[in-house]
């Protein structure tokens, strides 16, 4: 099935990440932020390393595949997050 001009395209992760930086730096205003990619980084790691388990039913080794990542930096995140 084709798209047609009249469905709309959501947005690509990049533009989504973009999009929210910028919002906190605004609402950050004249307080420069600390450690910004620390923060994004601790922010957006555990929710993707929790949601690509859900994805794979809980295959590490899957997982890993999808993550880019090996099995034993899997098996840290999971553990430094509790899932």
């Amino acid at each position: 099935m084709s798209a047609t001009k009249t469905e709309t395209k959501s947005p690509c992760l990049r533009e989504v990440v973009a999009r929210s930086v910028k919002q906190y730096l605004d609402d950050m205003g004249q307080t420069p932020p600390n450690d910004l990619h620390d923060r994004i980084i601790r922010e957006v790691e555990r929710p993707l390393v929790e949601t690509v388990l859900e994805h794979t039913g809980g295959n590490q080794s899957k997982a890993a595949d999808i993550l880019g990542v090996t099995r034993s930096t899997l098996r840290t995140r999971i553990k430094r997050y509790g899932l």
